[in-house]
């Protein structure tokens, strides 16, 4: 899939995800393999640029190319300035948000809620697209509601105004992340449109990475929720698309070391106390699916240093390595 002069290999996507697609899990997957990782959303208010979230969010020092980030907000010539900012700070590709349905966000006009005002749509895009020398591309969800269903329409005015690329969640704002993503808009949107086309939505395994882009007949697929705990999907899918077949899941001692690397680089990126903070919920993504999740998280919750969430999360996968994870199903 070509994004202006990027060539993204694979073709499977890192969503942008509030809260979870910072620099750290970023890295991470794209060394386990995505295609191209988007930034989560950060501002196109001046205001709030130099908060601490926002430093963070628009730090790429040292970030695998190509760099998408993600921006939002509602009025035109301010998203520009955002997008030549993030370009003057290391963008190598600028995505506008027009797909979260988060209540705070579109009731400030922004994320999904921008498609109800389809000539607003179009003044963004065309500001942003004239502002900054790198490709610019759209993220959005298939309509507002139900009987709002006018993604084809926006889909139009994107590549009218000079959209790179653009992505499609399969589901309107009130379905927030419920219901089943609907493939054959996807698919509608892709037959009349000339420019890329990714397919969003309930991508969770190999196998439904094959299953949507013969569906639609996208260009990419883009993973969200599946990748929290679990970034070697990526890797997964790239070669189940190349080969047809299925890799084996990672040891127990590659999750363990995946996860201790997770960790100190967020605790180097964040600081220890934000670190340890935002670092559990990695920990309980990692560890949801094994029966002693539970018992997991109420220990390693505790910890309050970095030295200690790394060493109760090294015991831990060293019990299960071990196959004495019974002690944990009773620490609780």
């Amino acid at each position: 899939m070509q994004i202006g002069p990027h060539l993204l290999t694979p073709k499977v996507i890192l969503a942008p995800m509030a809260g979870v697609t910072d620099k750290p899990f970023r890295v991470l997957c794209k060394q386990l393999g995505a295609g191209l990782c988007v930034s989560e959303m950060t501002t196109s208010d001046p205001r709030f640029w130099k908060t601490s979230k926002s430093v963070h969010r628009m730090d790429h020092d040292g970030e695998p190319a190509p760099i998408s980030v993600q921006i939002a907000g509602t009025v035109p010539e301010v998203m520009a300035d955002a997008a030549r900012y993030n370009v003057d700070h290391g963008a190598q590709i600028v995505d506008i948000n027009m797909g979260c349905p988060a209540k705070k966000v579109c009731s400030a006009w922004a994320g999904s809620a921008l498609m109800r005002d389809e000539g607003l749509v179009a003044r963004i895009l065309e500001a942003v697209v004239k502002a900054v020398d790198v490709p610019v591309t759209l993220k959005i969800r298939t309509g507002w509601a139900a009987d709002q269903r006018n993604a084809p329409v926006i889909a139009r005015i994107a590549q009218e105004s000079g959209i790179a690329a653009l992505a499609v969640h399969g589901r309107t704002r009130d379905q927030q992340y419920g219901g089943v993503a609907e493939y054959d808009t996807i698919g509608e949107i892709k037959a009349m449109l000339s420019i890329p086309v990714v397919a969003n939505g309930d991508v969770d395994s190999p196998e439904k990475a094959a299953f949507v882009l013969a569906q639609t007949g996208c260009d990419a697929v883009m993973v969200g929720r599946a990748a929290q705990g679990r970034p070697w999907i990526f890797r997964e899918i790239a070669h189940y698309l190349a080969t047809g077949e299925t890799l084996p899941p990672p040891s127990l001692v590659e999750v363990r070391d995946v996860l201790l690397g997770h960790l100190e680089a967020l605790h180097a990126f964040y600081g220890e106390l934000s670190g340890v903070r935002i670092a559990r919920k990695h920990l309980g993504w990692y560890a949801k699916d094994r029966p002693e999740n539970h018992a997991f998280r109420h220990v390693v919750n505790r910890a309050e240093s970095a030295e200690m969430q790394v060493a109760l999360t090294r015991d831990y996968f060293d019990a299960l390595i071990a196959g004495d994870s019974a002690r944990w199903l009773v620490a609780a």
